[in-house]
């Protein structure tokens, strides 16, 4: 451990490397049979004379377009990294050290240089002076922002301490300054801003923009996370295994991500969606706890929350029911958010059935940080004045309000076409808003509503909702998903306007989502879909019909986003069959899709169940960031395309001729960022 540390502090890969190799050795040699023994190399000499070094040239910095030597030539021939320190490490006084990493901020005070010189770890300040040490002043008054620098000295107390950063205590006096390498054009942004540029700059320089502390804090939390996750599971005996990434497509729901495959003719893999079959059979082949930080595709339409290629903490067990899979999660969750600086998570977490999460929230994912809830009033309305409410009701769909306490601070204004509300309304789907205000017991309000209900009809809706004095409630009448989104984005609208999230002490609200459907009907297709997969075992009820079941699935809701779903899994054949034929799959589909999952459920499968976590989405919400962009170190645009390399890229013919692939002559060739016919 001391070598290993010592090596890790002084940059030093020879004596990292070794160091490696020798604990590698040690934990491997004796766990093997001895027909089995492993030939050793000796390790060259550490004390053989070094090569010389391709970038020894730069032991000379050149400045302005003038060759200046060094203030110290030996550091690179040497080994720059050989006795270095990390910059944030450097918190109190030491007789030298060397840090290397670029320049953040220079500034000039009379005479004296202050260098702000910055690496992964943090920022160190670097003094000079030309009376101390003139060379090491001369290079450091050349130097601009971005410069990769070496700097070597004492360290010492500051005279006026920066309490804002870990090593505001003490400063470099600069001995010796290498210039390492050089910014040789004009940078698109500023690192050491505090006001982060425009997103589409930023991506198409990412590399630059990568340095900001933000994205290195971003991260860095990032490294952290997958790490708590890692550790926990290790802990609870879970084994790391990883599933194929090309593989066959199926209809798992969003569409498949393609990869021709050159040796079988109009043959396709395709990248997976998730490991979902994979955990299962590896479960049926006696692996009883695995997981996987797994890479997963899906062809959908982006947004703020979603990419084409993401990552997710994949997880099975076996032999263990809902109940224990859910509470071994909810330590694991503890454990990682903890690690993540969020110490007050307290277990059991809440729970929800569906059913009372879309009543009282329009969402199976509720923010529960603040009220706001939503009551059906379709019973109540459905004989009154109001057509816009009767028709509705009679249409099939519902009436609901949504109750605002102290409603004066949402003004008349705001709810009538074109306010900001109303507007939430509209791009939710529904044709607006109407709305009623308590006052001292009187109904006040939208012309149709204060014409069309009755005052008995307004007494069972206070009676309903709990309403008092001051309050307002927001009315949607419509289809019932319809109205449910609009409320949903209306009340998630209204917690951020309104201030209610800084109201709430709790920052971390986490919820089971329990009691889902087992299938859900599509209209357009007159057909049932599973509601979360066809692999979800269903909870058997007496009387109840399997298209009218529940499932054995849990979602983890975590302030308003889902982190994480699960569910318990068909282990047995003839039950997946009927899942399968329900969703309206044919015996050949079934055959051809999922034939080899059905074999091996005959093989002797156990009781299992798992959860997968959505990694990008978990660590932007720690991160307190708005696009899960801001936690991924190369992400894609809303179109699906990479600012910075300019994939997906056009290929030559022939290419597309060893895939058999050509392309409509009518088609116009892409830019690299859109589609094209094939």
């Amino acid at each position: 451990e001391s070598e290993r540390e010592r090596a890790r502090e002084q940059g030093d890969l020879v004596s990292l490397m070794r160091s490696f190799v020798q604990s590698a050795r040690s934990r491997l040699l004796p766990a093997l049979p001895c027909k089995h023994r492993l030939h050793r190399v000796a390790v060259a000499s550490a004390s053989r004379p070094p090569r010389r070094a391709w970038f020894a040239t730069a032991a000379s910095s050149t400045v302005a377009g003038t060759t200046t030597p060094s203030s110290s030539g030996s550091a690179l021939t040497a080994g720059v990294l050989h006795g270095r320190v990390s910059a944030g490490k450097v918190t109190s006084p030491a007789d030298k050290v060397r840090v290397c990493g670029w320049v953040h901020r220079c500034r000039n005070m009379g005479g004296i240089l202050f260098l702000d010189v910055r690496d992964r770890s943090g920022i160190v300040q670097v003094v000079t002076s030309p009376d101390s040490f003139p060379k090491a002043h001369a290079v450091a008054e050349d130097l601009k922002a971005e410069w990769v620098v070496s700097v070597e000295g004492p360290v010492q107390e500051r005279l006026q301490p920066n309490p804002n950063i870990p090593t505001g205590n003490v400063e470099i006096i600069a001995e010796s300054i290498d210039v390492l390498n050089r910014v040789t054009k004009l940078l698109p942004f500023e690192v050491s801003s505090d006001v982060a540029p425009k997103e589409e700059l930023r991506l198409r320089h990412r590399v630059v923009d990568l340095r900001r502390h933000q994205m290195q804090s971003n991260l860095l939390l990032r490294h952290k996370v997958t790490r708590a996750f890692r550790d926990f599971l290790e802990q609870e005996d879970f084994i790391e295994v990883e599933t194929p990434i090309l593989n066959r497509s199926s209809p798992e729901g969003a569409r498949d991500f393609l990869v021709p495959a050159r040796i079988i003719p109009k043959a396709m893999y395709a990248l997976p969606q998730s490991p979902q079959l994979f955990k299962q059979l590896l479960m049926v082949s006696g692996y009883e706890r695995y997981y996987q930080i797994a890479r997963c595709f899906r062809d959908e339409d982006l947004r703020a929350d979603r990419q084409p290629e993401f990552t997710q903490v994949d997880l099975e067990v076996s032999f263990m029911s809902a109940e224990g899979i859910m509470a071994l999660m909810e330590n694991l969750v503890a454990h990682v958010l903890r690690e993540a600086g969020r110490p007050d998570v307290k277990t059991p977490f809440a729970r929800m059935p569906y059913a009372e999460a879309m009543e009282s929230y329009g969402t199976d994912k509720p923010d529960l940080r603040f009220g706001l809830l939503q009551y059906d009033l379709s019973d109540i309305l459905s004989k009154c004045e109001c057509k816009i409410f009767t028709g509705a009701v009679e249409g099939g769909g519902i009436v609901k309000g949504l109750v605002v306490p102290d409603g004066k601070r949402v003004s008349n204004s705001r709810l009538k076409p074109k306010g900001d509300v109303a507007n939430k309304a509209v791009a939710a789907g529904s044709q607006g808003v109407l709305f009623l205000r308590v006052n001292e017991d009187k109904m006040e309000g939208s012309p149709p509503v204060k014409k069309g209900v009755s005052d008995e009809e307004f007494q069972r809706i206070l009676e309903r909702t709990g309403a008092g004095d001051g309050d307002l409630i927001i009315l949607v009448a419509g289809e019932t998903a319809t109205v449910h989104k609009t409320l949903d984005v209306v009340r998630q609208f209204l917690g951020k306007s309104l201030g209610l999230l800084d109201e709430n002490s709790s920052q971390d609200a986490l919820v089971w989502i329990t009691d889902f459907p087992m299938f859900e009907w599509l209209p357009d297709q007159q057909r049932y879909q599973a509601l979360h997969h066809p692999f979800t075992a269903p909870i058997e009820e007496e009387g109840v019909g399997l298209h009218d079941s529940r499932a054995h699935a849990y979602d983890l809701v975590y302030n308003g986003y889902e982190v994480g779903g699960g569910s318990l899994r068909n282990h047995q054949k003839d039950v997946q069959l009927e899942i399968f034929k329900a969703i309206g799959l044919c015996d050949e589909e079934i055959g051809n899709d999922f034939g080899y999952l059905l074999d091996a459920l005959e093989s002797g499968a156990p009781p299992h169940g798992g959860m997968a976590f959505g990694l990008d989405r978990l660590v932007m919400l720690l991160a307190g960031q708005e696009s899960i962009r801001d936690v991924i170190a190369f992400p894609k645009t809303t179109q699906g395309g990479c600012s910075l390399t300019g994939s997906p890229s056009v290929v030559g013919d022939d290419q597309l001729g060893e895939l058999r692939i050509s392309f409509n002559d009518d088609e116009e060739e892409g830019d690299g960022q859109g589609e094209r016919g094939i």
